[in-house]
């Protein structure tokens, strides 16, 4: 896991937006083959949106050949409402940059089935060959997406109840009123998060800190989400100064120490092995991945633990051993016969 931390949030973002865009420019998408990013909503976001509309308006960079999925969406608010996920990401990202509407997916908060709109959802990931980049927020209890305390590390895109800490905080942006915010929604599972090539969370404020602390410093835990990625074989986090409050001093001083070794080896550390992060291998007959990649995790695409235990057959679960009889033992037993 690499933590990269920055003075404030304006830093912060801008890292993130840089680290995106670098990405892209690597991995050169083009019509068939294009770049597939994750993207979150909230106010942690916004400033890496507007870096990455500064930086396309300055020709810097495109986004034509780029396939969005959204992690999440509340259920039962029109689409055009104006706290809705839909509107939130026109507002400060899609309107703004050159991304195809139809690259565009977003979770129907109304659709009929819900059920059946969440497993549609999965297989469109599946279908655009996975998510390359996953961009993320938490909130203060250190979930991902509304995967709240408690989710299932081993989750799929579902119907979830939000919890109380995420309803009152999330009335900010319904008047304060409690009673406008939404008390559902649908989002992409852990397991979801989790399979994506690259993971990339960004954490400011001090409000966070807790959550931080027990993603860095404490084990794997279904109580705060944002751990699983202790799961993943190429997790970013990237915090401001006031997010490390609850970091252990030696803890700070490693991951950036670890960043200045780099960097004073010509090494800086914003992409990884292209090696790591580049497509997956394809049959050139169909275009789909061989059945050989998908059962097979490789370096260009690993697959976290959670995927193995998932995709084994119930027959091939550790099965509990037989206890042999005991023998009772004899002191006669042990006498040599002469």
């Amino acid at each position: 896991m690499r933590l990269i931390i920055r003075e404030d949030p304006t830093s912060a973002s801008t890292y993130i937006a840089n680290y995106i865009i670098d990405r892209i420019k690597s991995f050169n998408p083009t019509n068939k083959h294009p770049f597939v990013l994750g993207l979150p909503t909230g106010s942690s976001p916004v400033g890496i949106y507007k870096v990455l509309v500064e930086r396309y308006k300055a020709g810097e960079i495109s986004f034509e050949n780029v396939v969005t999925f959204n992690m999440d969406e509340y259920i039962g608010i029109p689409r055009e409402h104006p706290e809705s996920y839909h509107t939130f990401m026109y507002k400060h990202f899609f309107s703004h940059v050159n991304v195809h509407p139809s690259n565009t997916h977003i979770l129907n908060g109304n659709a009929p089935n819900l059920e059946a709109e969440c497993v549609q959802y999965e297989a469109a990931i599946k279908a655009a060959g996975g998510i390359d980049l996953f961009l993320g927020g938490i909130g203060p209890d250190g979930h991902i997406a509304f995967n709240e305390p408690g989710s299932s590390l081993a989750s799929r895109t579902r119907v979830k109840t939000l919890a109380y800490d995420t309803i009152i905080a999330n009335s900010r942006f319904f008047d304060n009123d409690i009673s406008k915010v939404p008390k559902m929604a649908l989002t992409v599972g852990v397991q979801t998060v989790l399979e994506a090539r690259e993971v990339v969370i960004i954490i400011t404020g001090a409000h966070k800190s807790l959550a931080l602390k027990k993603c860095i410093e404490e084990g794997v835990n279904h109580m705060w989400t944002l751990s699983s990625l202790q799961l993943h074989p190429h997790p970013m986090i990237v915090v401001d100064e006031d997010a490390t409050l609850e970091l252990q001093v030696k803890t700070v001083k490693y991951f950036k120490s670890i960043e200045a070794v780099s960097a004073s080896q010509g090494f800086e550390q914003i992409l990884p092995s292209k090696v790591r992060t580049g497509p997956r291998p394809i049959d050139n007959r169909i275009m789909i991945p061989t059945e050989e990649v998908k059962k097979q995790p490789t370096i260009q695409s690993p697959q976290p633990v959670t995927s193995t235990l998932l995709a084994a057959p119930a027959t091939e679960y550790p099965v509990r051993s037989i206890t042999p009889d005991l023998i009772p033992d004899r002191m006669g037993s042990r006498i040599a016969a002469y």
